[in-house]
């Protein structure tokens, strides 16, 4: 995805909200070509949720905002190494970086086949109002489709722990999309972000974080944009997020 910071402050000003993950997308088969430069920024906002720590010395959820660049640089034709600054704004206004992370992108299917898969690896270190351990990595598996109308997308995400004084199981979430092409250049679709638990026993689906979001892809000039409006599950989930991701053109 590819976008702009004033897309990015109209879409996300208005309202109470809460920290939500870094970045929330379902990984596809955009690639940088090779020795090309890309630029996204990641953004979301949440309206309603959780009043209480998830442990003690996290940053509260309501009233915070997550706003993420994420650098990108295609290494070969199936390899992309990407870097992430972790910003956050919390409830008082305060805005500073919570972390970096590096990724590096496989996608070994050819640019224009309808079908494709791949794995992403991402390691990093985070504040401790974002995490109890510093140390944390993500592997995620990439499989799709992409016609001349419909696009379709599972990803399914391992995360454990690298570093860290607090015991943390490795867990596992599904992410999914499903979106349709009104014209040339805009979809809109579904996304969905489900929590599995522990890879050692998954189960208990209703305990488990659940967010779907209706979404808009487009291009505005050049540049690429993803909004979407999510709904949580009342238990385990924040209730209403707002999220944006605005794909910075340099050509």
């Amino acid at each position: 995805m590819k976008h702009g910071f004033t897309l990015l402050l109209l879409a996300l000003a208005a309202g109470a909200a809460t920290a939500a993950p870094e970045e929330i997308q379902v990984y596809m088969n955009e690639m940088n070509k090779p020795g090309e430069f890309g630029l996204d920024v990641h953004a979301n906002y949440v309206l309603s949720g959780s009043r209480e720590l998830d442990y003690t010395g996290a940053q509260l959820s309501r009233h915070a905002l997550r706003v993420t660049p994420e650098f990108s640089y295609g290494l070969t034709d199936s390899l992309e190494l990407g870097a992430y600054i972790l910003g956050a704004r919390d409830a008082a206004g305060r805005y500073d970086i919570g972390g970096e992370k590096l990724r590096l992108k496989f996608i070994p299917s050819a640019p224009d086949s309808p079908l494709f898969y791949g794995a992403n690896l991402e390691l990093g270190r985070v504040d401790h109002r974002f995490d109890d351990n510093p140390w944390n990595g993500e592997l995620k598996g990439i499989l799709g489709y992409k016609g001349a109308r419909w696009t379709a997308a599972l990803n399914v995400n391992v995360d454990f722990k690298v570093s860290g004084p607090v015991p943390a199981p490795t867990t596992v979430e599904l992410a999914t999309k499903l979106g349709y092409a009104i014209s040339d250049g805009t979809q809109l679709g579904i996304e969905s972000y489900n929590e599995l638990g522990q890879a050692s026993r998954l189960g208990h689906p209703g305990r488990q974080a659940h967010t779907t979001y209706a979404v808009l892809d487009t291009s505005v000039k050049g540049w690429d944009l993803n909004l979407g409006i999510g709904r949580g599950n009342q238990l385990a989930s924040d209730r209403w997020v707002l999220k944006a991701i605005i794909g910075v053109p340099f050509n």
